[in-house]
């Protein structure tokens, strides 16, 4: 028995090395079309629900590839359903599409020059946190797989995500308008894989964690209204500017005196503030807007509870009003991996890039709203490394950065790994993979 099972093991190693040898070669064959469509859609950004020609381009190549193609998702979103020749899992994979408003600072010959609108101001618009490499690799994946379509189990919807960066104001966006317009009604997948791209891990790394993995995040506004008056004569009015700055301050003791961040980490910042058209003139009004990520929803109540006391007690000290919107428009869940699924994703990604690169990511601080993909069926979400080997990635230009740079090694690691988690889904879901173990007991 003993023999037997030895046999069957080394059968299974056998495979298994094999297979990871033939993801690799893969993925090598695609790489430079990759790397093309990557440089093209980051000279060309485009903002939240604007991704009109990366949508265009991506629909393009999914029809190239015989798949069923769905365009128009949540204003530019797109789906393409591959469906293989033999009966399995369903599984989605999940890019997102759009650019931030930021000015590229990094001299690359294919950095952006475009000019965009945000906020009603004009500004550059740069791929500054690396979803061109997201949508780039999804399409090479799409590639790969339907390349080997009689041979695949099962069934795969390649998702490209819009406004992943938030809607703009007044619209809706995103993961959860996809959702809404029912994206996984007529193709609801056993599961959801995505990736990104980060500056603090150096190319080559691969991080994930099961469970909590990004915290969830609410926006919020502060408008403190005031009277306006000569800034020669500041008591004939109330200043807002000055209420203002108070509640900035007296906010920061929310984290740092009220919340218990010794069980879960929280993060409180402004983002924005605007009042004032000219020096000598005390304005009437100031607005303040900011973020607040939590990972508990006590903690995240106590948090939301404490910022409106907070505003209204200060500015009423002061002889002013606030507004205030906590939280302001859509709210970003947890973002949470399902714990078996990654453990048997983590394994796939050390067969496809060894295991020594596969490491523990810490509970992070960013946002993503493939979270609410995540609420909708078990997913698993990871992290790859995209700064240079040699350099320092604790010091590295960040994501959302002007200078946030991305190694193009980056694409080749996070399709390798991507192709042997779904791969390996397709040949053994959850359930299945789980049976052998229970017969052994």
């Amino acid at each position: 028995m003993r023999r037997t099972l030895l046999a069957l093991t080394l059968a299974a190693v056998s495979i298994t090395s094999a297979q990871a040898t033939d993801t690799a070669q893969l993925v090598r064959r695609e790489l430079p079309q990759v790397t093309t469509w990557r440089r093209e859609i980051h000279q060309h950004p485009e903002l939240s629900n604007r991704e009109t020609r990366t949508a265009a381009l991506v629909a393009e190549q999914l029809k190239k590839l015989g798949l069923e193609v769905h365009t128009g998702i949540a204003h530019t979103g797109v789906a393409g359903i591959l469906k293989g020749g033999k009966p399995g899992p369903k599984l989605a994979l999940r890019a997102d599409m759009d650019a931030l408003p930021v000015t590229e600072e990094v001299e690359l010959p294919f950095a952006s020059r475009v000019q965009g609108e945000y906020r009603g101001k004009s500004t550059g618009v740069m791929h500054a946190c690396g979803h061109d490499a997201h949508t780039a690799m999804l399409l090479g994946l799409a590639t790969v797989l339907a390349g080997m379509k009689q041979e695949l189990p099962g069934a795969v919807m390649f998702l490209f995500q819009p406004a992943e960066e938030g809607a703009p104001a007044g619209e809706e966006g995103g993961a959860p308008l996809m959702l809404k317009e029912g994206v996984f009604r007529d193709f609801k997948p056993d599961a959801v894989f995505g990736m990104h791209v980060i500056s603090t891990l150096n190319v080559g790394a691969v991080a994930l964690r099961p469970g909590p993995a990004l915290a969830g995040a609410d926006g919020f506004k502060l408008v403190i209204h005031g009277r306006q008056t000569h800034g020669a004569m500041p008591w004939n009015g109330v200043d807002p500017i000055v209420t203002a700055a108070q509640i900035v301050n007296q906010a920061q003791t929310i984290v740092s005196r009220r919340l218990d961040i010794g069980t879960l980490p929280a993060v409180l910042s402004f983002g924005i503030v605007e009042g004032g058209a000219r020096h000598n003139i005390v304005p009437d009004k100031v607005e303040l807007q900011g973020t607040l990520r939590t990972f508990d929803a006590g903690m995240r109540q106590q948090a939301i509870d404490g910022l409106r006391g907070i505003a209204e007690h200060v500015a009423a000290a002061n002889g002013a009003t606030v507004e205030a919107q906590i939280p302001m428009g859509d709210s970003y869940p947890v973002t949470v991996n399902d714990a078996a699924l990654t453990a048997r994703v983590r394994g796939s990604l050390g067969k496809a890039i060894g295991g020594e690169h596969v490491i523990e990511a810490p509970l992070a601080m960013p946002s993503e709203d493939f979270a609410h993909f995540a609420r909708a069926v078990p997913s698993v979400y990871f992290f790859v490394g995209a700064t240079p080997a040699g350099q320092d990635a604790a010091k590295a230009p960040a994501n959302h950065s002007p200078r946030f740079f991305m190694d193009e090694e980056a694409l080749r690691i996070g399709m390798t790994g991507m192709l042997q988690a779904t791969l390996d889904y397709l040949q053994a879901p959850a359930s299945e993979a789980a049976a052998p173990e229970q017969d052994a007991s």
